[in-house]
């Protein structure tokens, strides 16, 4: 599915669009890279988008915006039993972000642009090339991810030196003239300087209360959740050869994740009926498909989860952060659902799949009436009660 905006000067319908596909998102995911790693090679197959592909810098200069529904065992299982009249999956957003090169932060090429694009999404799948191809020619001439990774990753922290240098700049003015506030933030800021300044990435700072929010309204590319994306060859992803066990190893050290694509490959899986492409998968031994692995991925680092609502026989699947409160999650839904929140009736999966409806589940106890402070499980069917004001 691509989204673009309307060229007649009428944004009222795609303003409700977007509305609606925030509701329903599951996350931004952003794929970054150098130039001619196969990022839109990747997207294309994910997304089925049709995004540009060619082998020159740039050849992607707006990012390129492809929205799935996210493949849902669960919920096809519940539409089996319940067979209701519409079924809505949660969507991921997928950023086929231009090719990043050296001196971006400093504006070469069209890097501020670029580096712009990343800071609207939730997580970072970082496109590592790992294959030959002597007619797609690589940035450096060679491959070396480890040194492709650190290229980009350079780029990322000079661009949020400069975030930092300005924002501790303005807080430090502020200080002089006695603010309140200010004392934390430059303590803060000066930290956060301190780590990117020795060329390290800050991502793995641990902090709470008034200095999380601090370092999280920095809004900086660092502090994104990562993982790597591998696109290989065929011959690479059999043999595990040099390049890609160098990446897993990196990422290991790192504490990353890493999920093995052949671009190529997928790109040709994708373009095959829906009904033939996991037997084709089966047969060259690829276990699920790439977008698969990529979303349990991105919700594991993001530490989401999928909850569910059945009403009048619309049957939909929610994406919220582990830990989510009832009345947030009922504010997904509805901001007024938020507002008026009585309680929430919550079954879980298991328990309605093994009582095969709601009546039955209610009828043995298994349906629980939960407060404000109930906190949203995995899998939960919930069903919200609230005043409308």
């Amino acid at each position: 599915m691509r989204v673009s905006p309307r060229r007649d000067g009428d944004h009222s319908g795609l303003k409700r669009f977007t509305n609606e596909l925030e509701r329903i998102m599951g996350f931004r995911c952003g794929i970054i890279g150098l130039p001619n790693v196969g990022k839109s090679t990747i997207f294309n197959a994910l997304t089925a988008a049709g995004a540009e592909v060619a082998s020159y810098r740039f050849c992607t200069i707006k990012p390129n915006v492809g929205i799935v529904p996210v493949p849902d065992p669960r919920l096809t299982r519940l539409a089996q039993l319940i067979q209701p009249k519409k079924v809505t999956p949660t969507t991921l957003e997928f950023f086929d972000i231009a090719g990043l090169v050296k001196g971006a932060s400093k504006g070469e090429g069209l890097g501020n642009q670029f580096l712009d694009h990343i800071r609207n999404v939730d997580a970072i799948a970082h496109t590592v090339r790992c294959f030959e191809n002597k007619k797609v020619a690589h940035e450096f001439g060679s491959l070396d991810p480890i040194r492709d990774i650190e290229v980009v990753n350079t780029e990322l922290i000079l661009a949020d030196l400069q975030t930092v240098e300005k924002r501790l700049a303005k807080v430090e003015k502020l200080h002089r003239i006695g603010a309140k506030e200010s004392p934390l933030q430059i303590e803060v800021y000066r930290e956060v300087y301190s780590i990117l300044n020795r060329g390290e990435i800050p991502r793995n700072l641990h902090f709470t209360g008034d200095r999380n929010a601090i370092l999280s309204d920095l809004h900086l590319l660092t502090t994104k959740p990562v993982f790597y994306i591998a696109n290989v060859d065929q011959k690479e992803i059999k043999m595990n050869g040099s390049c890609l066990k160098a990446l897993l190893d990196w990422a290991k050290r790192e504490g990353q994740r890493v999920v093995v694509i052949c671009g190529d490959l997928e790109a040709e899986i994708s373009e095959l009926p829906e009904e033939e492409r996991e037997e084709y998968r089966r047969e060259l031994g690829l276990e699920g498909s790439s977008l698969e692995r990529l979303i349990r991925v991105g919700y594991e680092i993001l530490e989401l989860i999928t909850f569910y609502t059945l009403v009048h026989l619309d049957l939909r699947a929610w994406t919220v952060p582990k830990g989510t409160p009832a009345p947030k999650a009922a504010g997904k839904i509805h901001t007024d659902m938020e507002r008026g929140f009585i309680r929430a009736e919550v079954i879980s999966f298991e328990d309605f799949i093994s009582c095969g409806s709601e009546h039955l589940a209610r009828e043995k106890g298994l349906l629980r009436s939960e407060g404000k402070d109930y906190l949203i499980r995995d899998g939960d069917i919930v069903h919200f009660r609230f005043h409308v004001s």
